[in-house]
């Protein structure tokens, strides 16, 4: 099999595990436990689905460790498109990841906060709530920072499908506009408090999301294809 085509294939299988990793540790768990209009709500969820909780940080962590390896995949696929815009997506990718590890540490601490250790009997339930949210909230800052670089890879990655010539134009346009997505939602939420409420976000968040799903998908697919071919 061409050395490229089954690189593509380990990207793409790679690149899904990430895009569902993802959306079930951002998406779906916070759907399910976190209403952030209640901080009761969200105590008794957390505390009565700790299970649930857990397997979603377990989630992000597989998440992020397929994340470098898929960097390091796509670095060696593109890398003879162009050195340095390979390299400058590789940076800026892998930049994301300490972040993201290291904002694992305010799930972690709602873990804490909802469980029956000793040390907080003496801590009121509305005290424990209280820090709950203040926790999460946290978590949700970080990952704020971290969509930053989330969104930047996109870009040089952008640059190096459109120009690799074995990938369609139209995907590297996709993940370009990914990026723009990524910078309008990072800048709106830092700077103006109303961001959340005036509804662009959501517009916004949906182009890396079709971006990523498609160029996944497409590798996957591409890699699959030269597989049965025999190629």
């Amino acid at each position: 099999m061409n050395t490229k085509k089954n690189m593509a294939r380990t990207a793409g299988f790679i690149y899904l595990i990430v895009v569902i990793t993802g959306m079930f540790s951002l998406a779906y768990i916070p759907q399910k436990l976190i209403n952030w209009n209640n901080s009761s709500v969200t105590f008794h969820n957390i505390t009565f689905s700790s299970s649930l909780f857990r397997i979603g940080i377990y989630s992000s962590v597989l998440c992020y460790v397929a994340f470098v390896f898929l960097i390091l995949v796509l670095y060696s696929l593109l890398r003879t498109v162009n050195e340095f815009q390979a390299k400058t997506m590789m940076v800026l990718a892998l930049l994301s990841v300490p972040l993201s590890f290291n904002n694992l540490q305010y799930k972690y601490a709602a873990l804490t906060l909802t469980s029956k250790e000793s040390f907080l009997q003496h801590i009121s339930t509305e005290e424990l709530q209280s820090k709950l949210m203040f926790s999460l909230h946290q978590y949700n800052d970080g990952i704020l920072l971290a969509t930053l670089f989330w969104g930047l890879w996109l870009f040089p990655f952008g640059l190096l499908v459109y120009k690799s010539g074995f990938i369609p134009k139209f995907l590297g346009i996709l993940l370009m506009m990914g990026f723009v997505g990524y910078l309008i939602n990072f800048t709106g939420n830092t700077l103006f408090e109303n961001y959340a409420q005036i509804g662009i976000g959501k517009y916004m968040s949906k182009l890396p999301a079709v971006a990523e799903v498609s160029i996944g998908v497409w590798l996957l697919f591409y890699g699959l294809q030269a597989q049965r071919n025999g190629k």
